[in-house]
């Protein structure tokens, strides 16, 4: 253990004859920023509501709970627009306990019951299959995805929840729609919005306009009793992981370059790409009418940031 310095004794010392104005002054900042921060989650999940209809009057919603701190804000952020939204709907927090050795199972009925939300365990051992089918060091989360998914279908059914609203954000979305790219050979994102397979279900995913931080900040300041995940999580190598440090990276190089790429998932050009099931090149013809969309093709490239709005980590926001 290191010995203490000079300096960090006389900070400490500092800390504690602190002025009581500046004390204060320093507490009401804090309260302001916090203000602030619930303001904006508020907003981009509101945002997100109306831009995609996720939320329709009666609308029974199963919000998916696997005890990290983006599924603890999504269901924390849409009581608090329950409480004030324009239509009625119902919210039933359900958690799918995987069996997972040393899963603390005590932890999310008793916040849950203390919040006093509705909510549902489901117990299912998929642990032990996953670990069974998959080799040591493999990534898990492809099989222990589809496993949860179809388990998550059969409860939401139960419970007549016929939207499940997933704690997915900003930053997961951007990391999806580059693993596809550089792993998969295409351009595909995560929709904020997404009938089911079977066309029974419809998925939401409310936090699609939120920044990973600010979920990190809210739930510090709302101490949630954070579960880790020892089954997919702990797996440091795997591809998501590297991509979000890729992109982590770009944004300290280049501020802004996030809100730009997310701004592109939402400005797709489909006659600039190459894919002719989205646009007919083959039939493309001459017609000696201008066209204002075409393209300029001998001009210089000009790239516009898209317009952000101070403070709303680079979206734009509508008024519910």
């Amino acid at each position: 253990m290191n010995a203490p310095t000079q300096n960090s004794w006389l900070e400490a010392v500092a800390d504690d004859i602190q002025d009581p104005a500046e004390q204060k002054a320093k507490a009401l900042k804090i309260e302001r920023e916090t203000h602030k921060l619930e303001k904006r989650l508020c907003r981009q999940v509101g945002q997100a509501i109306s831009e995609f209809n996720m939320i329709e009057e009666g609308d029974r919603i199963m919000v998916c709970m696997s005890g990290g701190k983006d599924s603890y804000g999504m269901l924390d952020i849409l009581l608090k627009m329950k409480a004030r939204a324009p239509v009625n709907f119902e919210l039933i927090a359900v958690n799918l306990d995987q069996k997972q050795p040393g899963f603390p199972a005590e932890i999310l009925p008793a916040y849950l019951k203390k919040m006093d939300i509705p909510f549902h365990i489901e117990t299912q051992d998929t642990y032990s299959i996953v670990k069974d089918k998959i080799p040591e060091g493999k990534t898990m989360c492809s099989l222990c995805s589809r496993l949860r998914r179809g388990i998550l279908y059969k409860v939401a059914g139960q419970l007549k929840c016929y939207k499940l609203a997933l704690g997915h954000h900003r930053d997961d979305m951007l990391q999806t729609f580059f693993l596809n790219m550089f792993f998969g050979g295409k351009l595909k994102g995560m929709p904020p919005k997404l009938l089911s397979d079977n066309g029974e279900f419809m998925v939401i995913r409310p936090l699609a306009h939120v920044a990973e931080a600010d979920l990190a900040r809210w739930a510090e300041h709302r101490q949630f009793p954070i579960i880790p995940c020892t089954l997919c999580g702990s797996q440091d190598n795997l591809q998501r992981v590297q991509i979000g440090n890729m992109i982590r990276e770009w944004q300290k190089k280049f501020p802004g370059r996030i809100e730009n790429m997310f701004s592109a998932l939402q400005h797709v050009v489909p006659s600039h790409l190459m894919d002719p099931e989205l646009h007919d090149f083959k039939n493309l013809k001459i017609t000696g009418k201008p066209n204002p969309e075409g393209d300029k093709a001998f001009d210089v490239e000009s790239f516009e940031a898209p317009k952000v709005m101070a403070g709303l980590q680079g979206v734009q926001v509508v008024q519910l």
